[in-house]
């Protein structure tokens, strides 16, 4: 990265990657003290301070900043992208537990992306009762006003507001650390708890509390995948600078500050964060904070929007509509439809709990079941992928799951308290994602037994040529050595064939992105034929106009007004026996009806399109 570039994209780094885990500090510690039940003393508070503490240092910080972050391809992040860099180096069964684990993972943000929003807004509103607590029945108000109004504007992109994200951000960690400082001052004996030995003693004598108290202390590392999923926006170097040059000792401080005024004022637990602050403080700080759950909940909203692109790509979803926001940056993308149902499922989940309380509960399973997932994939990158040493690889493999599963089973306890909401969305999704994958690929067979071989037929043709018509016929196929159904289609019916007939593939690679100049592979194989194939990047969307102008900048005779693309449009029906079973089959049909049109997603022009087909029992 061009060092000149460096401060500024830290800066936008600050604002996107860290508005999830900066604002954790509006409810955490509260929230540790509300689930496990235990009394607020010196002990306490100081053993969930350093338990906090030392879940961000060792989890964050050496988990995702240190060694996750590593785990890239081509610069981009994500779990998707972990479960693509393991699935490589694998054959057999293995993959399918590999696709499994990042599916569910992929699931479980979902999940995530729903109650981020929610839980950070209602804890930001919930400031109005620290400054007067008849405003109670403000709270939710406020709260969806401002819900509303963030996906309204998420048609516009990121882009236009996302220059004012970094400062505000910047701002906000600054307060963080001062408000902190405060705290400290008021009980410098908070200091003790870096020692990791009142973690320990807090775990050992309450037992049974002390972990479920653990299930509340994960909260402090809810946004820690947002570190690893947005690193192809900033790269891994602007990530790691914020997070140690800033991040870090802000939300340090903090979590100190409040543990400070817990010790020196107990009765400050209703809402520590706020009252870390004098009270001509809070109405700036309650808009600051208000403008910084907006941007962690922003970071969530486009985490969803890309994780859906890239399921897209990889064949787990059917196609939805996808909107470039930028002309410049390929990663700034809106999906309508996937906007409005998170809108609708964010408010419903604030509607249903009311509160940044009774969210906690279902806020953890989501984080560390991403977690556990993402841990187990590192450990085939880490042996596979970078050669490290089994020995090692297994050392921080079970230092990692150690501290996933034990958060992870904590937060379990939960179930009954809102923790099942995460784990129906995730299974539910998961369910259609294996559902779909698995359909395309009975229908990819389905459609292989009724095709023949390209050779053979242009064999065929050369003993008896249909009537040729002028122009170009662009053929859409999955397997360039066999004929298309809608070429089939058109001979049969039509009994006529095109001056230049092209077999178009579009191939998903894997990896993010591929540069406009590797896009195109072009093959003639006759007079009439020629096969090309279109490679994106499963972060990439295709667009066939754009490919027709480079093709044409190459040599490619392709004009537009002389081209007509050929699409095989086959209904699906429900065959006696399936493969799948009824109920998978008829969802499957469901979801394939209801996808976008593929010229609306591949960018085809709508009266150059001729479509033909018949039917296919699955």
């Amino acid at each position: 990265m061009n060092s000149a570039k460096l401060p500024a994209t830290t800066l936008a780094a600050l604002g996107i990657v860290y508005g999830d885990i900066g604002t954790s500090v509006l409810y955490t510690l509260k929230e540790c003290f509300a689930a496990a039940h235990i009394e607020l003393n010196a002990m306490n508070v100081m053993g969930f301070v350093s338990l906090i503490f030392w879940s961000i240092i060792l989890v964050v910080t050496l988990k995702y900043v240190l060694i996750v972050l590593r785990a890239d391809n081509h610069g981009e992040g994500g779990i998707m992208v972990l479960m693509q860099l393991a699935k490589q180096y694998l054959t057999g069964k293995p993959i399918a537990l590999v696709l499994f684990m990042g599916l569910l993972g992929a699931a479980l943000f979902y999940g995530d992306a729903m109650i981020t929003p929610a839980i950070s807004l209602l804890s930001a509103s919930e400031g109005l009762t620290v400054i007067n607590p008849n405003w109670q029945a403000a709270v939710l108000p406020l709260a969806m006003s401002i819900l509303v109004v963030l996906f309204a504007i998420q048609r516009f992109g990121s882009q236009k507001i996302g220059v004012v994200f970094g400062p505000i951000m910047l701002l906000w960690f600054a307060t963080l650390a001062v408000l902190g400082i405060r705290g400290i001052l008021l009980h410098p004996a908070i200091l003790y708890s870096l020692n990791p030995y009142y973690a320990l003693v807090f775990i050992a004598h309450h037992g049974f509390a002390g972990w479920i108290g653990l299930g509340a202390v994960v909260l402090a590392l809810t946004g820690a995948e947002a570190l690893y999923a947005d690193m192809g926006h900033f790269g891994r170097k602007p990530i790691q600078i914020a997070w140690f040059g800033l991040v870090l000792p802000s939300l340090v401080l903090n979590y100190m500050g409040q543990g400070g005024l817990l010790l020196a004022e107990p009765s400050s637990l209703v809402n520590p964060f706020f009252m870390l602050s004098p009270e001509w403080g809070r109405w700036p700080l309650l808009l600051l904070a208000a403008f910084a759950t907006i941007i962690a909940s922003q970071a969530v909203i486009s985490g969803a929007f890309s994780v859906t692109r890239q399921a897209i790509q990889l064949g787990f979803s059917p196609r939805l509509s996808v909107i470039h926001t930028s002309s410049h940056e390929q990663g700034q993308i809106y999906l309508p439809i996937v906007n409005w149902l998170l809108l609708a499922a964010v408010a419903a989940v604030m509607l249903g709990f009311k509160s940044s309380e009774h969210l906690a509960a279902a806020y953890g399973i989501a984080v560390t079941g991403t977690m556990l997932m993402t841990s187990c994939l590192l450990y085939i990158v880490m042996r596979r992928h970078w050669h490290w040493p089994k020995a090692v690889a297994i050392a921080f493999t079970t230092t990692f799951l150690c501290f996933d599963a034990v958060f992870f089973s904590a937060n379990l306890l939960k179930l009954t308290h809102g923790g099942w909401l995460p784990c129906v969305v995730a299974a539910t999704l998961v369910f259609i994602f294996a559902t779909w994958y698995q359909g395309q690929q009975v229908l990819a067979q389905k459609n292989l037994e009724a095709s023949v071989p390209l050779d053979g037929l242009i064999e065929g043709l050369n003993h008896g040529m249909p009537h040729q018509v002028d122009g170009i016929a662009i053929y859409m196929v999955r397997e360039l050595d066999m004929a298309p159904k809608a070429l089939l289609h058109n001979l049969k019916h039509n009994q006529v064939l095109h001056e230049h007939n092209i077999l178009l593939n579009i191939v998903t690679d894997n990896r993010p992105y591929v540069e406009r100049e590797q896009r195109l592979q072009f093959k003639r194989l006759n007079e009439q034929f020629s096969q090309m194939t279109v490679h994106y990047g499963f972060k990439q969307t295709p667009d066939l106009l754009k490919v027709m102008e480079y093709a044409q900048e190459h040599g490619y005779e392709l004009e537009l007004m002389r081209t007509s693309f050929f699409l095989a449009s086959d209904s699906l029906a429900l065959a006696p026996q399936g493969k799948m079973g009824r109920f998978r089959t008829r969802l499957f049909i469901w979801l394939a009806r209801n996808q976008t049109q593929i010229t609306d997603y591949c960018h085809i022009p709508h009266n150059r399109v001729v479509s033909l087909g018949g039917q296919i029992m699955l």
